[in-house]
């Protein structure tokens, strides 16, 4: 019906700011930057508005040597750099047991080094461009900070330019970065690019630290074959969302949303139903006969 649909087209700072003051707007649910979700959350408490904020993440993706290597290996690269890396539930952080380190770090290296960067359009392109120039930048800035806190970039890292169309794009190739301090800010800041940090872990305790060692709790996953620790680490792993020896799989009806910077509130199925409606109670005295 008229009116159940209004799409205004405009820039976050007219038309959002715009929509989040009006006082006949009494819900709000945004998608984006953790630092824009602040902002609007300070125009709408004073109004009292119902929030729901899906914001940024540094989700890690943990791999535990009793991992099934086959399925693991290529759902961490996908996980890292699909839409080259600008999905908000992208895991921008691979943990991998101690023990498996190196073996999974260079199997996962000939992976990223063989994708390929261009244009969409080709069917044997895996990479396209970054959103924006000064996206772009952003990530490099990010990439030049991971050096200067003593990480070594195993590829990528510099722009590049492929042939044809779209020579003057966006690009940035993957980027694996090894050798960084769990507490660096390019493993505890969101960089929302193709930008993959590697950290070896111990125990099931260390990897807990490190995963929830960020201000962010979107998401998580974790490969084990072992049902007990998957179960153990699901319960105290800080995040909205955990896949269990899988990633991006979600069924529509089941809740989502993060904890901490991630965002408030949660959207999908009956959780949707609640915040997009207003519970009411109605009472209703009925006479009895006789009365």
């Amino acid at each position: 019906p008229p009116g159940v649909c209004a799409i205004l087209h405009g820039r976050g700072a007219q038309i959002g700011a715009a929509l989040c003051a009006h006082p006949e707007v009494r819900v709000i649910s945004f998608t984006g930057g953790t630092a824009t979700g602040a902002a609007i959350s300070r125009v709408a408490a004073p109004m009292f508005k119902k929030l729901s904020l899906e914001l940024g993440g540094k989700n890690p993706t943990i791999v535990f040597a009793d991992a099934d290597m086959k399925t693991a290996l290529p759902t961490s690269v996908r996980a890292a750099f699909a839409n080259q890396g600008q999905i908000c539930l992208c895991g921008s952080r691979l943990l991998v047991e101690a023990s498996i380190y190196n073996e999974f770090r260079d199997a996962l290296l000939r992976r990223v080094q063989a994708l390929k960067v261009g244009d969409p359009r080709l069917p044997d392109t895996d990479q396209g461009a970054l959103v924006s120039r000064e996206h772009r930048d952003k990530v490099l800035s990010y990439i030049a900070l991971a050096r200067e806190e003593g990480g070594r970039v195993l590829c990528g890292g510099e722009p590049v330019a492929p042939e044809g169309r779209c020579a003057r794009g966006w690009f940035l190739p993957p980027t694996l970065i090894e050798g960084l301090a769990p507490d660096a800010r390019c493993n505890t800041e969101e960089i929302f690019g193709p930008v993959l940090s590697m950290m070896p872990f111990s125990d099931e305790a260390e990897a807990l630290a490190i995963a929830n060692g960020t201000v962010y709790g979107l998401a998580s996953s974790l490969w084990t074959r072992d049902l007990d620790r998957a179960h153990r680490m699901a319960g105290r792993l800080k995040a909205g969302i955990v896949w269990i020896n899988t990633w991006m799989e979600r069924d529509l009806r089941t809740p989502f949303g993060g904890a901490g910077h991630s965002g408030v509130g949660r959207e999908g199925g009956v959780e949707a139903l609640r915040f997009f409606s207003e519970t009411k109670n109605v009472c209703l005295r009925i006479n009895q006969s006789g009365e």
